[in-house]
């Protein structure tokens, strides 16, 4: 059960690993682009490539729905990147339900873990393989596996080494049950609990994206790579919206107030904090195509 691209390396390894995967179960096909086309999500793009049979329930309380998954007779529900499921689905198969979730729970529970990890100045996240519960993403783990951020690292590239080394662990998980090797443990009974409180992950809204530039330049740089290249931080220029994506952070002693633009309308557009400036390479003004900073300039003018 997976819709985006992040869970399709996962259904992969299982195919490869010669599991029957009895259903694929993914989002409806939804219209998208300017001339509204039905798109199909990742996971059923590749689920059709491998002959593979495809659900695509709209409400998964629909009772032809659930009848159709009891037929079905699976061991195992496998859920990457899915929406939230009801008792009488995550509890019907006789090995439970094992979700893939893209932190070391329990810490950033929620929606967007790859996101907040960065935007929070995290050095260092990870995979977590659990049993599904009630409580969204409270259940006992199976396995874990850590993943150091890089410093320049934004959430793109991370998610996409995630959703590898997230495929490798999950195979790895199922071995392990199908061998009886694996004992659950309770999230209450991790380090994580004890090394500082909890952060959650929740679904992030437009207003998270909006820059505050009387923060630092640490707290505004996390930001813009904690949300590049999607949803994409942004800022304003003479009345437009300004999303940025790539940036370098200067730590200074400044002269401006937070938040003014410093630029020599060739080579630099930067913008200051409250202990330095925030440098722009990549930005995209509204209306206008992604491009290098300097690219910008040249058609643009004070």
């Amino acid at each position: 059960m997976g819709t985006p691209e992040f869970a399709v390396p996962s259904l992969e390894r299982l195919v490869d690993a010669g599991y029957n995967i009895v259903a694929v179960v993914t989002a409806p096909d939804k219209p998208s682009g300017r001339g509204l086309q039905m798109n199909e999500s990742a996971v059923k793009k590749y689920a059709l490539s491998k002959g593979l049979k495809i659900l695509q329930p709209e409400k998964l309380k629909n009772p032809a729905f659930i009848n159709e998954l009891k037929e079905l007779n699976a061991d195992l529900h496998v859920v990457v990147a899915f929406r939230m499921l009801p008792e009488v689905v995550w509890n019907m198969p006789p090995m439970g339900t094992i979700n893939l979730h893209g932190s070391l729970l329990p810490q950033y529970r929620g929606a967007a873990p790859i996101n907040w990890a960065i935007i929070n100045g995290e050095k260092e996240t990870g995979v977590t393989t659990f049993k599904l519960q009630q409580e969204i993403d409270t259940g006992n783990i199976l396995l874990q596996q850590k993943i150091t951020i890089g410093d320049e690292e934004n959430a793109g590239e991370l998610h996409d080494r995630m959703k590898e080394i997230g495929a490798d662990l999950l195979l790895q998980t199922i071995n392990e049950l199908v061998n009886k090797n694996l004992k659950e443990t309770e999230q209450t009974q991790t380090s994580s609990l004890n090394s500082h409180s909890l952060r959650h992950a929740p679904k992030i809204f437009t207003e998270t994206c909006e820059i505050k530039w009387e923060k630092s330049v640490d707290e505004v740089y996390n930001l813009i790579r904690g949300l590049s290249p999607y949803p994409t931080a942004f800022t304003f220029l003479k009345g437009k919206k300004l999303k940025i994506f790539n940036v370098q952070k200067e730590i200074t002693n400044i002269k401006e107030n937070p938040g003014e633009l410093i630029t020599d309308s060739k080579t630099y557009l930067k913008f200051s904090c409250n202990n330095g400036y925030i440098s722009l390479k990549e930005l995209q003004l509204e209306g206008k195509k992604k491009m290098y900073v300097e690219d910008f300039l040249r058609g643009w003018r004070m």
